[in-house]
């Protein structure tokens, strides 16, 4: 839209009278000797500049406001602004500040300039400029393009912020002793209260209307990762959702020399703070409303002072409170149903749970937060019909509960014997970060997906929690709520079931095994609270564990019409010792058992024993493999053979190769394949994994891939046809295999 104005209103003539006097007396006192002269009481004056600070701002009149004002809010709190140049880089400029107006996305340069410039605009900020971005596109789920990200280590790959679907009037302080929060009046909890919440508009035949609304907060802030939450939405939920949020300029792991601290800034918001006057520059928001604008404005003056002279304050990571909802479990009866809704247990301690099939409420089932279980909820739904959609709706029973709402949908499993087809997703190795790997797993009709390991990297340092131990309960725990909010992730969660085993990376260490990992129970405490499995290992009598207690090991199972995936966990239990090749074992007696007695009890077509680990021998130094446990892999292979169970195959991860590798049929009486799939993320290890051992028969280090396995037995022969997919819907390798095939003659 055309940013032209008319000729100078009076109000404008004020405003550049008043810049002339920043220019003779300085910023602070041109603030107080031109008081009188503003509208209310301004305060927070922006400090005096021994070198004025300049600011490029890219804004419109915006079709939904019909109002603007970022450029005069700036020049009032002391800065030189210019029109950003769309065809400069961001370090170009000449400017120590660049901000985006609110809805500066629906002009022409926003989308193209954030995506083009990426690269500059993080130089801009590494050079000690600040980043002020209040576009607030109206993509939910979209995330800011040009945070920094860096090469993974340890599950650490950068900043991320999205913008989700929710508009909000309220606004609470989080981090009260920022500059930029400090600086802003508090009403009954509130700030920058008094906003007008409608505004004229130009009817349309499309659109009759005259007024809209607008609320205070456009397109919320719903995820993000290493940021620093500085005002919040909702009350009592520890900064969910975000309404500002602040990055620092660099996400090394480990500063360098060349790296300063508090030099540069990103903040990303969802406020609508700028949008104080019309076109013509006329007040359209109340006085109280302009004056807090102001003061937010005048504090940014001194904010973007300390960004550029590299002493800020050092950015503490916030780790978002919700995560979820999340659907674990679903069997043709029964769903398992998980959320953290990052409230305040005290003030919410119940949560009703209504589910409906066509529209009608068929169960409703209530839950307490479990504070022992680090805040989450875990809802068991019974008495389902079979084979039938779902959706559900998680809500506090509170009179005045949160007002972001937790809801999706599930499928329960088809009635089991009869004729069915079902597709089943599966991978390992994920970092903590957007990845439309998720999105194609629903795109490409899974019904569900399997979690093999490294989901996520929990065995790392965690930066929200300065001087937390790699291992503490809270640092693990805070791994996976970033992992469960990574904004694709959560979309898929929701709405199909998940199951997980872990690998290393979530035991505890890099090729970590029950002896060799002392906090292994804190990892095993922080994968129950954050998942949903029908059970859990067992307790220390030997019996199935379903609660999420402390218990022995995470190995489950699931069946899912014709298919039944037996999630083993050959990291708990198993004792490496060097050059002990007798007594090494894995499995411990107990799951051991409980395997032999699953695969003998199952009626299921075709049946998956999935691990972290690969089930071939690994070359080179690595140890995490089924041969180094050659005697649980051999009890398991004979007790398949000598008890003629059909329709099994192998699936692990691990690699960051996927593979298929056919183990012949000496082991099992017909050929035994393995199905390896990894990684979920981009980092590939190819060279790493030159060797071809005799069972491979395919091999590929493709990044951002995963197996779809679908089971269907509704033709004359049933069929298992495994199908590697990139996220880019592209399929890397295809296999069928018949239940003639995988039944011993």
């Amino acid at each position: 839209m055309d940013d032209s104005s008319p000729a100078p209103s009076d109000h404008i003539r004020s405003e550049i009278s008043r810049r002339k006097a920043v220019q003779l007396l300085g910023v602070g006192a041109a603030t107080v000797a031109a008081g009188s002269a503003m509208t209310g009481t301004i305060g927070a004056s922006p400090a005096a500049a021994a070198t004025p600070l300049r600011a490029a701002v890219l804004e419109y009149v915006d079709p939904f406001t019909h109002a603007k004002g970022l450029r005069i809010l700036l020049e009032n709190a002391g800065f030189t602004v210019i029109d950003l140049d769309p065809a400069v880089a961001a370090d170009a400029q000449g400017v120590d500040l660049i901000a985006f107006g609110s809805f500066a996305s629906e002009g022409p340069h926003y989308r193209n300039y954030v995506q083009a410039q990426a690269g500059s605009l993080q130089t801009f900020v590494q050079n000690g400029g600040v980043v002020l971005d209040l576009a607030q596109p109206d993509v939910p789920g979209k995330g800011v393009p040009y945070l920094p990200n860096v090469n993974w280590r340890w599950g650490t790959s950068g900043p991320y912020a999205v913008r989700t679907d929710a508009d909000f009037s309220t606004i609470y302080p989080v981090d009260t002793a920022h500059p930029l929060v400090s600086a802003l009046p508090v009403t009954s909890g509130q700030v920058l209260t008094g906003r007008n919440s409608t505004h004229p508009r130009t009817p349309t035949p499309e659109d009759p209307r005259t007024q809209v609304s607008v609320f205070t907060s456009w397109e919320s802030l719903g995820a993000w990762k290493e940021m620093r939450v500085l005002l919040a939405c909702a009350p009592g939920a520890a900064g969910f959702p975000a309404a500002l949020l602040e990055g620092r300029n660099s996400y090394i792991d480990v500063p360098s020399d060349t790296e300063v601290v508090g030099k540069g800034r990103y903040l990303i918001s969802s406020l609508i703070i700028d949008k104080c006057y019309d076109a013509a520059g006329q007040p359209i928001q109340s006085t109280v409303a302009i004056d807090d604008s102001r003061k937010f404005f005048n504090a940014l003056t001194g904010y973007v002072q300390k960004a550029k002279g590299g002493t800020a304050a050092v950015v503490k990571f916030t780790l978002s409170s919700q995560a979820g909802p999340l659907v674990g479990h679903v069997s043709e009866t029964t769903a398992r149903l998980w959320a953290r809704p990052g409230v305040d247990p005290a003030l919410y301690p119940t949560w009703k749970c209504e589910v409906k099939a066509n529209g009608v409420v068929v169960k409703t089932v209530t839950a307490d937060i479990s504070t022992a279980n680090d805040n989450t909820l875990l809802v068991d739904v019974t008495g389902l019909q079979a084979n039938a959609s779902h959706t559900y709706e998680i809500t506090s029973t509170a009179p005045n509960p949160p007002s972001v709402p937790m809801k999706g949908s599930f499928r329960t499993a088809p009635v089991a014997g009869t004729a069915a087809k079902v597709t089943l997703g599966m991978g390992s190795c994920a970092h903590t970060m957007p990845n439309s790997l998720w999105k194609r797993v629903t795109t490409e009709g899974c019904d569900g997906f399997v979690m093999l390991g490294d989901t996520p990297y929990a065995d790392g340092g965690h930066r929200a929690i300065p001087g937390a131990a790699v291992g503490s309960l809270s640092v693990v725990r805070g791994h996976h709520r970033e992992f469960l909010a990574s904004p694709e992730l959560a979309e898929m969660a929701r709405s199909i079931p998940v199951w997980a085993t872990w690998d290393d990376h979530d035991f505890g260490a890099n090729n970590g095994f029950g002896n060799t990992v002392p906090s292994k129970g804190n990892y095993r405490q922080a994968f129950v609270d954050y998942r949903a499995n029908a059970t859990f290992g067992h307790a220390t009598n030997g019996t199935s564990l379903t609660s999420r207690t402390a218990g022995e090991g995470v190995y489950t199972s699931f069946r899912r019409g014709p298919i039944e995936v037996f999630l083993i966990d050959p990291r708990w239990f198993s004792n490496y010792v060097n050059g002990d090749l007798t007594n090494r074992v894995c499995m411990g007696q107990v799951q051991k058992e409980w395997l032999f007695n699953a695969l003998s009890a199952s009626t299921a077509t075709f049946k998956v024993l999935a691990s972290g680990m690969t089930w071939y021998k690994k070359v080179g130094g690595e140890n995490d493999h089924w041969g180094t446990f050659q005697v649980d892999k051999d009890a398991i292979f004979n007790y398949i053979k000598q008890n003629r169970i059909s329709g099994c195959v192998l699936v692990s991860g691990d690699i960051h190769v996927s593979r298929a590798l056919n183990n012949g049929n000496i082991q099992v009486g017909y050929d035994l394949w393995e199905y390896v799939t990894s990684p979920i993320h981009r980092i590939t290890a190819g060279s790493t994994h030159t060797d071809t051992p005799p069972e491979l028969k395919w091999n590929k280090a493709e990044p951002y891939t995963f197996l779809k396995l679908e089971a269907d037995t509704t033709g004359p022969t049933a069929t298992l046809t495994a199908k590697w997919i990139n996220r880019d819907g592209v399929v890397q390798h295809t296999q069928t295999r018949t239940l003639t095939e995988l039944t011993r003659p």
